[in-house]
C-alpha cells in the first residue's frame, strides 16, 4: 500500500465534475471574498498589536509581511490555473506530493480554518457585547461567556455562526452578494478612518522610528503576517469559478494589492496619531479616533470592525466546507460528507458539519491557546505551495499555465525560506498544540483514510483486471 500515490489532474477533475457545483462567481466576487477574509480582526487588532513590538516601524513589518503574502499569491496563482479544482493548496499536494502529504495539508487547513472562524466568532461577540454596554444595554454573562470565563455559553458566538452557516447552505450565489456589500461597507469605513486620522498625525510621534531595531521589525512581521490568513481560501472556489483559469488568479491578485494598501496605509495614520506605547492593541483603531475627540467616527468604525468580522467568518466558513468536501470526496474522511444538495447545489453536510463543529467550539471552549497555533498551520501550506511551483516546473514543464509565477525557481524558493523564518519565530507552546492536532490528523488517516481511498481503491481494481487478464 502506497501513501504516497498521487492523483492525476485527469481523475481530479473527473470527481469535480460529478458534484455539479453552480459556476456563478466572477474576478470580483472572487477578490471581495479573499478582501472579505483577510480584513477583518488583523486591521483592527493586530496594527496596534505589532506596533508594541516594532513601534512607528510596524509599517515597514507590514511591508515586509505584504512582500511575502504577495509572492506566496504568485505561486497559487499558478496552481490555481493549473489545477481549476476546490480544496486549494490540500488538492495541489495530493497531485504534486501524494496522499499522506495531501491528508496533513489538508488537516493544516482545518486547523486554519476552522479553529479561525470559532476565533473571530467569539471576538465579534466580545466587539458587540461592548457596543451594547456603550449604549446601555447589559447581556447576562451567563450567556456571553464560556464556562472557562465563567459563563454558560457565548450564544452571540453560537448565533452568528449558524447564521453565516444556514446563508452559506443556501447558495453560494447569494452569499457572495451579501459578502459584497458588507466588504464595500468595510473598506468605506477604513478610508473614513484614514481621512479623519490623516489631519490628527503628529510628526514626532514617529520618532523613534526603530525602537527596537530590526529584530523588532521582524518579530512584527511575524506577528502581522497572521493578518493575512485567509487570502488562501480564493483558491478553493476554482470549481465555482465562471472562469477559473482568469478569474480566480485575477481575484487573488486584486485582493492582496488592495489589502497590502490598506494595512500599511492604516498602519501609518494609527501610528502618528497615537505613540506606540500608548495604542490600546484590543481596540487599537475605533481607540486612536476616540482619542483625538471624534466619537462618532470611533462608533463608526466598531460598527466596521463588527461587519469585517462576518465577511471573515463566510470566507473562512467557505475555505473548510470546500477541503472538507474534497477531502470527503476522495475518500479520506467519511464519503457522505460531500454530498451536495439537489435544489441548492452547495455541500450541505459538510456546511452543517463545519458551521455546528465551529458554533460549538466558538460557544463552549477558550480559545486564547487554540488560536495561536492557527499560522503554523497556514505557513506549512503556504511551505508547500511555493515548493510545488517548483517541482512542477521540472516534473510538468510543458502543461498549459494560464498564469506564470515569474522568478521561478527564485521567488517560490525566497517565498519558502521566508515561511520557514516566520515558523521559526513561533512558541513552543503553538508548535506543541499543532503537533496534537496532527496527531489526531493521522489517526483519522491511518485507522479511515488510508482503507477508504478513492485513489487506492481505482489501483486495487486495476491490479485485480490486469490479474484476470493474466489469467
Amino acid at each position: 500500500m502506497d501513501i504516497f500515490r498521487k492523483k492525476s489532474l485527469e481523475s481530479m477533475l473527473t470527481s469535480a465534475k460529478k458534484t455539479h457545483l453552480t459556476k456563478s462567481l466572477k474576478a470580483k466576487d472572487i477578490a471581495a471574498l479573499g478582501i472579505g477574509a483577510v480584513v477583518g480582526v488583523g486591521i483592527f487588532v493586530a496594527t496596534g498589536t505589532g506596533a508594541h513590538m516594532a513601534g512607528p516601524a510596524i509599517i515597514i513589518s507590514f511591508i515586509l509581511a505584504a512582500i511575502v503574502a504577495c509572492l506566496c499569491g504568485l505561486s497559487y496563482c499558478e496552481l490555481a490555473t493549473m489545477f481549476p479544482v476546490a480544496g486549494s493548496t490540500y488538492s495541489y499536494a495530493y497531485i504534486t506530493f501524494g496522499e499522506f502529504i495531501a491528508m496533513i495539508i489538508g488537516w493544516c487547513l482545518t486547523a486554519e480554518y476552522l479553529v479561525a472562524c470559532s476565533a473571530v466568532a467569539s471576538g465579534w461577540s466580545g466587539t458587540l457585547v461592548g457596543i451594547l454596554k456603550n449604549v446601555g444595554v447589559s447581556l447576562p454573562h451567563a450567556i456571553i461567556a464560556s464556562p472557562a470565563k465563567g459563563g454558560i455559553l457565548d450564544l452571540p458566538a453560537v448565533l452568528i455562526t449558524l447564521s453565516l452557516t444556514y446563508m452559506l447552505y443556501y447558495g453560494m450565489k447569494e452569499s457572495s452578494r451579501v459578502n459584497n456589500v458588507i466588504v464595500c461597507v468595510k473598506i468605506a469605513i477604513i478610508l473614513l478612518f484614514l481621512v479623519l486620522g490623516a489631519s490628527h498625525i503628529n510628526v514626532a510621534n514617529y520618532k523613534p522610528f526603530v525602537p527596537f531595531g530590526f529584530k523588532g521589525i521582524f518579530l512584527g512581521a511575524s506577528t502581522v503576517f497572521f493578518s493575512y490568513i485567509g487570502f488562501d481560501a480564493i483558491s478553493t472556489t476554482a470549481e465555482e469559478a465562471e472562469n477559473p483559469s482568469r478569474d480566480v488568479s485575477r481575484g487573488l491578485i486584486v485582493c492582496l494589492i488592495v489589502v497590502s494598501l490598506l494595512y500599511i496605509s492604516v498602519a501609518f495614520v494609527l501610528t502618528g496619531m497615537v505613540p506606540f506605547k500608548e495604542i490600546i492593541s484590543e481596540n487599537a483603531v475605533p481607540g486612536a479616533l476616540a482619542r483625538v475627540g471624534i466619537r462618532w467616527g470611533s462608533a463608526l468604525v466598531g460598527v466596521g470592525a463588527i461587519l469585517g468580522m462576518i465577511s471573515t467568518m463566510i470566507a473562512v466558513l467557505y475555505g473548510q466546507i470546500r477541503v472538507f468536501m474534497v477531502m470527503s470526496r476522495d475518500g479520506l474522511i467519511p464519503k457522505a460528507i460531500s454530498k451536495i444538495h439537489p435544489k441548492h447545489n452547495t455541500p450541505y453536510v459538510a456546511t452543517l458539519l463545519t458551521g455546528i463543529t465551529a458554533a460549538i467550539i466558538a460557544g463552549v471552549l477558550p480559545l486564547d491557546i487554540i488560536v495561536e497555533f492557527l499560522s503554523v498551520g497556514t505557513l506549512l501550506s503556504f511551505s508547500a505551495v511555493s515548493l510545488a511551483v517548483i517541482v512542477l516546473r521540472y516534473r510538468m514543464p510543458n502543461f498549459e499555465r494560464k498564469f506564470r509565477c515569474p522568478g521561478v525557481p527564485f521567488t517560490p524558493f525566497i517565498t519558502l525560506i521566508a515561511c520557514i523564518a516566520l515558523l521559526t519565530t513561533l512558541r513552543a507552546v503553538t508548535w506543541l498544540g499543532f503537533i496534537v492536532w496532527l496527531a489526531i490528523g493521522l489517526i483519522v488517516y491511518f485507522t479511515y483514510g488510508v482503507h477508504n481511498s478513492v485513489l487506492q481503491n481505482q489501483i486495487k481494481e486495476v491490479n485485480e483486471d490486469l490479474k484476470e487478464n493474466q489469467k
